[in-house]
């Protein structure tokens, strides 16, 4: 086959492509490789026609020869980058890729518009690739393509939005080239915006300062933006609260912080970050009420700030709100997730936090929940402040030995740590070893004299050490005074001073003051309400004792408060209020229905208010409750006299005369 006939077979398989002759193709382009096996021409026509026949193998065989006889020539690349393309084609992503970056380098010097195809599609498969960095570069070649072109300003600005586009998702995996290369856009972007200010330029900064609070370790740029934000937009608060929140998540608390604080509080006085700002403010001044106020508000409308539920978890504690702040723990670890990075830190704060409230719940579900916490911090068994609490819980379980065992090791590890030989104490404590448990709360307090847990445990290790230590001023009354300066919320050391004052002191006046503070401090203490009611009573304060047991009984539940209710009642059977005496009575019935006593007071009221009946059947429970209340059982007799049932009443009372002789009134009746 002569030359002539090489260009003609070549043009005859041309033509039955066009005309999609493909198999005639194939018969024209075989006769041409008889001659010449090397024709380029010839292999590309197989190419196509193969691909066309559905023979895709053979196609990419045809193709890849071509390309190794011409490897600069288009024709080939171009063919396989088509073949690629189909929809049929699979697991050839990472070829395509590597074709169309040879497509770019050809087109580099020739076709522009071509380049430009080629490089979108380039991205597109990159980016459905969640090849992010190679998305990054190819579309920023793109762009500098553009600028050399000279490009108009929209159109760059254009091509800066659609680079953040592709970018947006690739926060979440990123790695520091592809941040870079998208804050980069960001910045462009802004810059080559056609109107400032404008709706849409105010997004874009929204987006890029949203995006930047998204990277850790760019603080100064957030910074950076959130002041030029606010400068060109002085109304809009959007800037003001990504700051703030950033300042609540580094846990620095600098006069920048509180300076962003109250100017974004002045600017909107309902902004949920500027109430959260406002909050750790208080809590930093020891101000734990409004610090709960203000963090609670706070976070109703930014619940996804994880700092700021531990700084809420935090006030309830330093209240002793202690199951208030186990939940806020908990919406602190759910808001942070599967933490990495500066969150992790966190994680390991809030699980810390919620095992200390857990062991000062003090009960054994609580301590095992303690200890489940403190196992999931990260590098736990390094802290010395956590192996302390573990003891603590386990102490509260009831596991003496582990307790006493990680006692021991710490205090050889860490000799002049105060948690060491506070653990100590309260093993010893809990085992009334109390002249060891003194030497050991001595210690934690010469370490850690602001801790007002120590001087407590201190003083109550001197109330049940002898009648000595109880009664010596310097002794339990010192320590007492000392924790309840240092921890104004303790109502457990003003309910200490109570006692010591009315039992050692004899001071009616001061003990009632204390047990008041005790009670209003914590209204499940029901020792310390009790003993304020009475001592009012005592001092002839009616008015006070029923301030409180009003106060208690409206916020009751049912079933609840037996104490105050009981209290009422008896007040209002004295003052001749029968039927107030009886639904107070009632009340304290449901809260426990085997009190007897209780049901002897009802069988009194209901007799004071005439209800004969009903008195009989309270009196009667009560004596079937305590046999030994002979009082309700003369009273059944009496009430079965006056209501006719004389043979009842002659028999009850020989009942009691069996017991006790002598009893005048059974006698008499």
């Amino acid at each position: 086959m002569s030359n002539k006939d090489v260009k003609a077979a070549l043009k005859s398989a041309r033509d039955a492509i066009r005309n999609k002759e493909y198999k005639e193709a194939l018969k024209h382009c075989k006769a041409v490789l008889k001659q010449e096996k090397n024709n380029y021409n010839a292999w590309v026509f197989i190419g196509v026609a193969a691909a066309e026949l559905e023979q895709p193998d053979q196609a990419k065989g045809a193709y890849k020869k071509a390309i190794e006889l011409e490897p600069n020539q288009l024709l080939a690349w171009q063919g396989l980058a088509n073949l690629y393309e189909k929809p049929n084609q699979i697991d050839v992503k990472g070829d395509l890729a590597d074709v169309y970056q040879k497509l770019l380098e050809l087109y580099e010097s020739g076709d522009k518009q071509k380049w430009c195809d080629v490089c979108n599609k380039l991205v597109e498969l990159y980016h459905q690739e969640k090849k992010y960095l190679e998305v990054a570069e190819t579309w920023q070649k793109l762009i500098q393509r553009k600028q050399e072109e000279g490009a108009e300003k929209a159109e760059l600005h254009q091509l800066w939005k659609k680079m953040i586009q592709l970018l947006k998702d690739s926060t979440r995996n990123q790695d520091n080239k592809t941040g870079q290369l998208l804050l980069t856009a960001f910045e462009h972007a802004l810059d080559s915006a056609d109107t400032i200010p404008s709706e849409d330029h105010q997004n874009l900064y929204k987006d890029f300062i949203q995006c930047l609070s998204k990277f850790p370790h760019e603080v100064a740029r957030l910074e950076k933006a959130c002041h030029d934000m606010m400068a060109l937009y002085p109304t809009v608060s959007y800037p003001l609260e990504v700051l703030c929140l950033h300042f609540v998540h580094s846990g620095i608390l600098s006069e920048k912080a509180l300076h962003c604080f109250s100017r974004l509080l002045e600017m909107d006085a309902s902004s949920g970050p500027g109430m959260i700002g406002f909050g750790i403010k208080c809590l930093k001044e020891k101000k734990y009420k409004e610090a709960i106020t203000s963090l609670t508000e706070g976070l109703q409308k930014t619940n996804q700030c994880p700092a700021a539920w531990h700084y809420l978890a935090e006030a309830q504690m330093k209240m002793h709100k202690h199951r208030n702040a186990v939940l806020s723990c908990n919406q602190a670890l759910e808001a942070l997730g599967t933490p990495e990075g500066p969150n992790l830190r966190w994680k390991n704060l809030a699980l810390q936090l919620k095992a200390e409230t857990l062991i000062k719940i003090a009960d054994a579900d609580a301590a095992e929940e303690a200890i489940k916490a403190l196992e999931q911090i990260v590098d736990a068994s390094n802290d010395p402040v956590v192996s302390a609490l573990r003891g603590q819980a386990y102490l509260n379980k009831g596991l003496i030995d582990q307790a006493s065992k990680i006692s021991q090791e710490l205090l050889l590890s860490h000799p002049d740590l105060a948690e060491a030989h506070a653990l100590e104490g309260f093993v010893h404590y809990s085992q009334k070893n109390y002249a060891q448990a003194e030497k050991s709360f001595l210690n934690a307090v010469e370490r850690k004299a602001g801790t007002a847990e120590y001087h407590q445990y201190l003083g109550l290790t001197y109330w049940f050490m002898s009648d000595e230590t109880k009664k010596d001023k310097g002794k339990a009354l010192t320590q007492f005074l000392k924790a309840a300066k240092l921890d104004s919320y303790l109502g457990s050391a003003f309910c200490y001073l109570g006692n010591y004052y009315r039992d050692i002191a004899g001071d009616k006046s001061r003990a009632r003051g204390c047990y008041k503070k005790a009670f209003e401090l914590d209204e499940t203490d029901e020792e310390s309400g009790t003993a304020a009611v009475n001592l009012s009573v005592e001092l002839g304060d009616m008015d006070t004792a029923l301030s409180i047991l009003n106060e208690v009984t409206e916020k009751a539940r049912p079933g609840t408060a037996k104490w105050a209710w009981l209290h009422r009642g008896l007040y209002y059977v004295r003052i001749g209020q029968p039927s107030q005496a009886v639904a107070d009575l009632q009340a304290a019935l449901r809260a426990d229905p085997k009190d007897s006593n209780c049901w002897e007071c009802l069988g009194e009221a209901y007799l004071n208010r005439g209800s004969y009946s009903t008195a009989l059947k309270s009196f009667r429970k009560a004596s079937e409750l305590n046999p030994g209340l002979v009082y309700s059982i003369y009273r059944a007799a009496a009430l079965e006299q006056i209501l006719g049932k004389y043979e009842n009443a002659i028999a009850t009372y020989q009942q009691i005369l069996k017991k006790t002789e002598n009893y005048v009134p059974a006698l008499k009746g």
